[in-house]
């Protein structure tokens, strides 16, 4: 036990390795900052709701649950994953706030209203700044846990629960007519853009975590 808190320490003690997670946090922060106000100018400028092939010819089930609780309790497992295995930090963080950073641009760009019958989010205001109105394309509860699964493909209890959170939570904002079927399936193919993107972006740190 001892030697294994003693490597861990040791690896915290790398500057290198401190200052990459360290930029790659602000970067995230920037990114979740800039989705809000994208979120919002979504929200300001939505428009009607189209018809869905899906969502349109299946009934409204309650998935708050699902969307809030159970979705942080994933993000929380990802985040404590990532702070055992300290090497992962960087790359993880930038992948993220890449993902966001495309999505907030996404969202600007198409004013879909949300469906006449959804479920309702009970949100505590600690969740609410989640799920706050028009940001449909594409489905952020579908592309970051398949972006997690990318990013810690070589571990594999964290990428098959990644992978089943991933449609878990596709299958969940479908049924409660939360997204729209393009945002559900389009983020398995723009996540995996991103995260080829993100490779090529920040190569020091893409390498490290597949050492």
């Amino acid at each position: 036990m001892k030697k294994t808190i003693q490597a861990y320490k040791l690896k915290w003690n790398d500057k290198a390795l401190v200052f990459s997670s360290f930029s790659g946090g602000i970067l995230f922060v920037f990114s979740l900052l800039l989705s809000n106000e994208a979120t919002e100018f979504a929200t300001e400028k939505a428009a009607t709701n189209v018809p869905d092939l899906i969502i349109s010819n299946v009934p409204v089930f309650n998935v708050s649950f699902i969307v809030n609780e159970v979705a942080m309790f994933y993000a929380l497992f990802v985040i404590l994953i990532a702070i055992l295995n300290p090497k992962t930090v960087p790359f993880a963080l930038k992948s993220a706030a890449l993902f966001i950073l495309i999505r907030s641009a996404f969202i600007t760009f198409t004013h879909l209203g949300p469906f006449p019958d959804h479920s309702y989010l009970n949100q505590s205001a600690f969740l609410n700044p989640l799920n706050v109105g028009s940001d449909f394309f594409f489905s952020g509860h579908t592309g970051l846990p398949y972006l997690m699964a990318l990013v810690f493909w070589n571990k594999k209890i964290i990428r098959n629960i990644s992978l089943i959170a991933s449609v878990i939570f596709g299958i969940s904002v479908l049924l409660g007519h939360l997204h729209y079927s393009i945002d559900v399936f389009a983020a398995f193919f723009i996540t995996y853009s991103i995260f080829v993107l993100a490779q090529r972006f920040f190569p020091k740190d893409y390498k490290i975590i597949r050492e």
